[in-house]
């Protein structure tokens, strides 16, 4: 009888830089969101290595000197990856590799990894495949490099060069397939939306792991999956919700996240298709997150690249229970107050207070405010659903709260 033994985690160290576009905070926080991203894929993080240059190297992305830094560190404690949090070129990957002598992955390929890992729907598979070929016909060449490790180049480039021309022409077949599936798929879910008739389309967006899903589980009482990972949903979920008696639609979509790789953003487009036609965005927030103001940006980013950045939007600051700022004394005369030492009232003071009642703080986990949060969605989804059927005011009066 076989033991049960534990899973080995994948040891990886992490590599970013800092530059004049991305100073050390930045690139601190890039390099967290790294680390969980590293988790979420099954790896365990070792070490974290930076160095301070005006910008990424062209040949080796980090400057030579640090990578034999990063190279000792391998050898001396049996890494298996090297991560860089930037997307790597072609030639930069195959140069690291070659000097590593290890997996070098990007920023890039590691979300890519994560989609597939996650995807459960032939939909989503197909999409994250064809996301996967886009990123990999540039990179076949670095393929390979065993042939010439194992025989030297010499009389090898021939049959290396027309191994590689096959895999190109099979790769762009396969992307060619796969953009003639998705079609097929498009037109099928552009017909079950029109199914769904003249109900108001409210869409949930927002960065990844900011509790979307969770959200969606309590106002449609529905089992969404939920996990306190990056990209924990990639199909997009509809459901059917019912507010006071006043029936719309509800959708949980793929979380965004910075520097988001182009590739998916292509293949997804069809996913976030239930954005574009959504009549109100729910814009989730995960204010317990230090850095959420770039998260906002972030996603209001990816928003305007898909032409949904002017729709009608209800901020909603999730996670309230989990906020915590940081002590302030206020009897030390040196210190200054910073962000970080914000309550939630003062935070409502800034900014939030110019989006009045478009901003919704709540904690979907522990149902926190979720009255005040469900009389804002009725009013906003009542007048659109008035503006497009008028004779139907009479049947939608204004929103009473529910008895605990």
């Amino acid at each position: 009888m076989l033991e049960k033994t534990d899973i080995k985690l994948e040891r990886a160290v992490l590599i970013g830089v800092i530059t004049k576009d991305q100073d050390e905070l930045q690139a601190r926080e890039y390099l967290d969101e790294l680390e969980f991203l590293t988790f979420t894929a099954g790896g365990e993080v070792v070490k974290r290595f930076k160095q301070k240059m005006e910008a990424p190297h062209p040949k080796t992305f980090i400057g030579t000197g640090k990578l034999q830094e990063v190279l000792n560190f391998i050898k001396e404690n049996e890494i298996d990856t090297a991560i860089f949090d930037d997307e790597l070129s072609a030639a930069q990957e195959r140069n690291i590799s070659k000097i590593l002598e290890c997996k070098v992955l990007d920023r890039t390929n590691l979300i890519l990894d994560i989609f597939a890992q996650r995807a459960q729907t032939s939909y989503a598979r197909t999409q994250v495949e064809l996301a996967q070929c886009e990123y990999l016909l540039p990179r076949l060449k670095g393929m390979w490099t065993h042939l010439e490790r194992q025989r030297g180049g010499i009389g090898m480039r021939g049959p290396g060069e027309r191994e590689i021309e096959t895999d190109r022409r099979i790769v762009r077949d396969r992307i060619t397939l796969l953009k003639d599936k998705l079609k097929v798929i498009d037109k099928q879910q552009a017909i079950q939306r029109g199914n769904r008739g003249h109900l108001v389309r409210v869409a949930l967006v927002g960065y990844t792991n900011v509790g979307k899903s969770t959200l969606m589980n309590v106002i449609s009482n529905s089992e969404v999956f939920v996990e306190d990972k990056l990209f924990a949903t990639l199909d997009t979920t509809v459901r059917k919700v019912v507010i006071g008696n006043l029936p719309f639609l509800v959708s949980d979509t793929v979380g965004f996240i910075r520097k988001l790789p182009t590739q998916l953003i292509e293949s997804f487009k069809s996913t976030l298709d239930e954005v574009r036609e959504a009549d109100l965005l729910l814009h989730v927030v995960d204010i317990s997150h230090h850095n959420f103001e770039e998260q906002i940006a972030s996603v209001r980013k990816i928003l305007n690249e898909i032409d949904s950045g002017q729709k009608p939007t209800i901020m909603v600051f999730n996670k309230i229970d989990a906020y915590e700022p940081v002590p302030f004394d206020e009897d030390d005369l040196i210190a200054v107050k910073t962000k970080d030492n914000y309550t939630l009232e003062e935070w409502k003071k800034t900014w939030m207070n110019k989006i009045g009642d478009d901003a919704i703080f709540i904690s979907a986990l522990n149902k926190e405010n979720l009255e005040s949060f469900k009389h804002r969605v009725y009013d906003e989804v009542r007048d659109i659903h008035v503006t497009r059927f008028p004779y139907n005011d009479f049947l939608y009066p204004d929103y009473i709260e529910e008895e605990e």
